[in-house]
């Protein structure tokens, strides 16, 4: 009997196990996956010698926590349908609801396979126990979730090619501590998003059009852990947080998530509406949730309930339809169309900039548990 990928313990045995599934003409959800635009999840590599070379000295007691956490694997065998899984008339389905969750089912399953590939290759490069022993960790949770997604597309009748995407999708280059910042970011909002989710489902039941939020839960809670890992990274050089110039980054990193995040939820209306959340409230609040556990280690947080913060995130989200609308027509009317609207994008991503941040002091110890 095949492995299912929950119950895999490395990511290349979760990988292996979706591989070994009944091929599906998946060509289309695949060239969805494989886009390479501002809205859409990158592969990325680093220079994996300075991650190597990371001393987890000064946070010694709170990184052994949290790997005997990892370790004892809670997850193991969680992520795969059970009794619990409804059925799903996809066919019934209102079609542009359909294509709008198949949308964020793909946009997710990449995220959480660029994930996995970047640990899997930080742990292949690295001869550092702690750190290679981190990133096999964290590898098998992203393998196990990125499979699991992809068991819910199948029903669908498409799956993303996992094993394609490792070997043609375009990697994008970053310093190791813009991987720290944007890859703590990406794990700690995706924590906040799915949490809030699964609440919000929680007290409205009749809302939950498709079982997979089910699994929420236990989801976001690997993801808390992840981000946990790099918060105790950064807590190993105070100048990735404290130095003027890096201060300056981790404003820009979280500007530059935040704003993501607006415009791409934005995109998709009948989803939102087919859960009952206003985008524009799921936003700030898991804006609210994400700059409350950020505290831990970053010394700001961005002032969400600035007058000018949701207005300039709005004109940002009405120049990315200018910016489609341009792509869409085509011809030199078109081109001019996108670019007048990237142009009304960056001044006012600049904009979101010179709103003031609001300070805080750092703890400690940065170790937080899940209480949402």
């Amino acid at each position: 009997m095949n492995m299912h990928s929950s119950d895999a313990t490395t990511a290349e045995e979760a990988i292996a196990a979706q591989e070994a599934l009944p091929p599906l003409t998946n060509e289309d959800a695949t060239r969805v996956a494989m886009q390479n635009t501002l809205l859409t999840p990158r592969f990325y590599t680093t220079d994996f010698d300075e991650m190597d070379a990371i001393d987890v000295t000064p946070v010694r007691a709170e990184w052994d926590v949290l790997i005997a956490q990892m370790k004892a694997d809670p997850n193991k065998g969680h992520f795969k349908k059970t009794a619990d899984w409804d059925t799903v008339d996809w066919d019934g389905m209102e079609p542009k609801l359909k294509a709008e969750f198949i949308d964020f089912l793909i946009s997710s399953c990449t995220a959480e396979f660029s994930g996995c590939v970047l640990y899997k290759e930080m742990k292949r490069r690295g001869s550092n126990e702690d750190i290679t022993t981190l990133f096999q960790l964290m590898a098998r949770d992203e393998a196990r979730h990125a499979g699991f997604i992809n068991d819910a597309l199948r029903e669908a009748g498409i799956a993303v090619n996992l094993g394609f995407l490792t070997q043609s999708k375009k990697y994008t280059y970053f310093r190791p501590k813009f991987i720290y910042y944007a890859t703590y970011l990406s794990e700690k909002i995706g924590y906040a998003r799915y949490i809030t989710i699964f609440r919000h489902l929680e007290a409205h039941p009749e809302k939950r059009f498709h079982p997979i939020f089910k699994w929420f839960r236990e989801w976001c809670n690997d993801e808390f852990s992840h981000g946990e890992a790099f918060a105790l990274l950064m807590k190993t050089d105070p100048a990735l947080t404290e130095s003027r110039v890096n201060k300056m980054w981790i404003k820009f990193f979280l500007t530059a998530v935040f704003a993501t995040m607006w415009v791409r939820d934005h995109q998709r209306p009948e989803f939102h509406k087919a859960l009952g959340v206003d985008p524009a409230w799921y936003g700030q609040e898991v804006f609210r949730k994400t700059s409350e556990i950020t505290r831990q280690v970053f010394p700001m947080t961005l002032d969400i309930d600035h007058p000018r913060w949701q207005p300039t995130l709005n004109r940002i989200q009405d120049a990315n339809v200018r910016i489609a609308a341009g792509e869409r027509q085509g011809g030199m009317a078109g081109k001019l169309k996108a670019l007048g609207g990237r142009i009304k994008a960056g001044a006012n991503f600049v904009a979101l900039l010179t709103i003031p941040v609001q300070k805080n002091a750092v703890p400690d110890s940065p170790r937080l548990e899940p209480v949402y």
